[in-house]
C-alpha cells in the first residue's frame, strides 16, 4: 500500500508512548523550565540539559539498540519532541535536529563501517551532530549551492560556506552537502561526514536570534578542508536525493516541535483565562475568550492528527513526502496562530518575560521556516498531487 491510500492509525497511545510522554513531561517540568530563561537570555547551549536528555535516550530515539539508540518508533519520537517543546521549543529543536538530520542521514545512507564508527557516539549524545545544506545564496533553492568537494587522491577537499546550521558551533560531527561535479547540477551533489576538528573546518559566526535562542545556530566554512574518501556517504552525485529523503522525516519532527509550542501556549492561555479577573469575573467567562480557546484547541488537534499520521506511515516504511509536508505546513502555521492568540488573551502580560507565552511567540516563527518554508511545503504537496 502506498501513502496516497486511506490509512487510519489508532487513536490510542501505546504503553510506550504513554511512558515516554510522562518521562519527557516530567523532565521538562523539573529540569528545563526552572532554567529556561537563563539560557534564553545568554544564548548559551545547555550542555548539562542535553547530557541529561541523552541519558534518557532522547538523542537516539529512533535508532536501533545495536547502534546505541533507544529503539523506539517515530510515534514515541514525536511524542517526546512535543512534550519537550512544551517546556522549551529550543530543546525540542535540539532533539529534532540531532535525530532527524545528521544522525539519520548516516543511519539511512551510510555504510556499515560509517554507522559503527559514528552512530554510537551520536545516539548516546557523546557527540552532537549537525547537518549542513543551506548556504548564504541557496536556501529554498538548495540545488544552487556553491560549496565544492574536489577529489584529490585519497581525499576530498572542501571549500565554501554554510549558514543557519543547527549545532554548527557545538557539533562534533557534521553531514555536509557539497558539489563534486558542477556539470551535473543537482545530480552532482554528494554528502560527506566531516569531523568538526578537521583542519580547515571553521565556525565563522554564531547567530544572534529572535527565538530558539538556546539552540545553537551558526555559519560555518571550509578552507581546503581535507576529508578522507571513506567519509563519502553512498555514491557521488546521490547527496541531493539523500537530502530530500532526510527532510521528509525531518519535517515530521518540526511538526512535532510546532505542536509542542502550540500546546504549551494554549495550556498557558487556558490557565491564565481562568485566573485573570476583569469586570468582576474570570475572562474565561467571556465569549470572545471562549471562542479563541475553542479555535486554538481544535486546530491543534487537527495538526496533531496530521503529524501522528505522518509518523505512523513513516514507521511503516511508507513514502511520506506529501504527508510530512502537510503535517509540517499545517502544524507550523497553527502554532503561529495559537501563539498570537495566546499573547492577545494575556494582554499586556503576554508582552513581558514573566509569562511563558512571550517566549513561545518568539520561538514559533522558526517552525514555518526550518526544514523548508511554508511556501515550499505547498509546492511539495501540490507536486505530489499533480504527478
Amino acid at each position: 500500500m502506498n501513502s496516497t491510500e486511506q490509512t487510519i492509525p489508532t487513536f490510542e497511545m501505546t504503553e510506550n508512548q504513554r511512558m515516554v510522554q510522562q518521562l519527557a513531561r516530567d523532565f521538562g517540568e523539573k529540569e528545563i523550565k526552572p532554567v529556561i530563561m537563563k539560557y534564553d537570555e545568554s544564548q548559551e547551549f545547555p550542555f548539562d540539559i542535553v547530557r541529561k536528555m541523552s541519558e534518557l535516550g532522547f538523542l537516539g530515539v529512533i535508532f536501533p539498540e545495536e547502534y546505541g539508540g533507544a529503539g523506539f518508533s517515530y510515534l514515541e519520537y514525536v511524542t517526546i519532541i512535543e512534550e519537550i517543546s512544551k517546556a522549551d521549543p529550543s530543546m525540542g529543536l535540539v532533539i529534532a535536529a540531532h535525530n532527524s538530520l545528521c544522525t539519520n542521514h548516516i543511519y539511512t545512507f551510510g555504510n556499515e563501517q560509517q554507522k559503527k564508527k559514528y552512530l554510537p557516539d551520536l545516539t548516546t549524545g557523546k557527540k552532537i551532530g549537525a547537518w549542513a545544506l543551506t548556504e548564504p545564496s541557496s536556501g529554498s533553492d538548495a540545488g544552487s549551492m556553491k560549496t565544492t568537494a574536489m577529489r584529490n587522491g585519497n581525499s576530498y577537499i572542501l571549500n565554501g560556506s554554510k549558514n543557519f546550521i543547527t549545532h554548527g558551533s557545538v557539533g562534533k560531527v557534521t553531514v555536509v552537502l557539497a558539489i563534486t561535479d558542477k556539470s551535473k547540477g543537482k545530480k552532482g551533489i554528494s554528502a560527506f561526514i566531516v569531523e568538526n576538528d578537521t583542519p580547515g573546518f571553521i565556525v565563522s559566526k554564531k547567530e544572534n536570534k529572535l527565538g530558539m535562542r538556546s539552540s545553537d545556530t551558526a555559519a560555518i566554512a571550509f578552507d581546503n578542508c581535507a576529508i578522507p574518501i571513506e567519509n563519502l556517504i553512498g555514491e557521488e552525485g546521490k547527496g541531493f536525493h539523500q537530502a530530500l529523503t532526510i527532510l521528509d522525516g525531518g519535517r515530521i519532527s518540526i511538526a512535532a516541535n510546532a505542536l509542542g509550542i502550540a500546546q504549551g501556549a494554549f495550556e498557558a492561555s487556558l490557565k491564565y483565562s481562568k485566573e485573570r479577573q476583569q469586570f468582576g469575573k474570570p475572562i474565561s467567562e467571556f465569549q470572545a475568550i471562549q471562542w479563541k480557546l475553542s479555535e486554538m484547541v481544535t486546530q491543534i488537534e487537527a495538526a496533531r492528527l496530521l503529524t501522528y499520521k505522518a509518523a505512523y506511515l513513516k514507521n511503516k516504511g511508507e513514502e511520506v513526502i506529501k504527508e510530512s509536508s502537510m503535517a509540517k505546513y499545517y502544524a507550523s502555521e497553527v502554532a503561529v496562530m495559537v501563539t498570537n492568540e495566546a499573547i492577545q488573551i494575556h494582554g499586556g502580560y503576554g508582552f513581558i518575560k514573566d509569562y511563558p507565552v512571550e517566549k513561545f511567540y518568539r520561538d514559533v516563527k522558526l517552525v514555518t521556516i526550518g526544514e523548508g518554508t511554508s511556501e515550499i511545503q505547498k509546492l511539495v504537496i501540490s507536486r505530489e498531487l499533480l504527478k
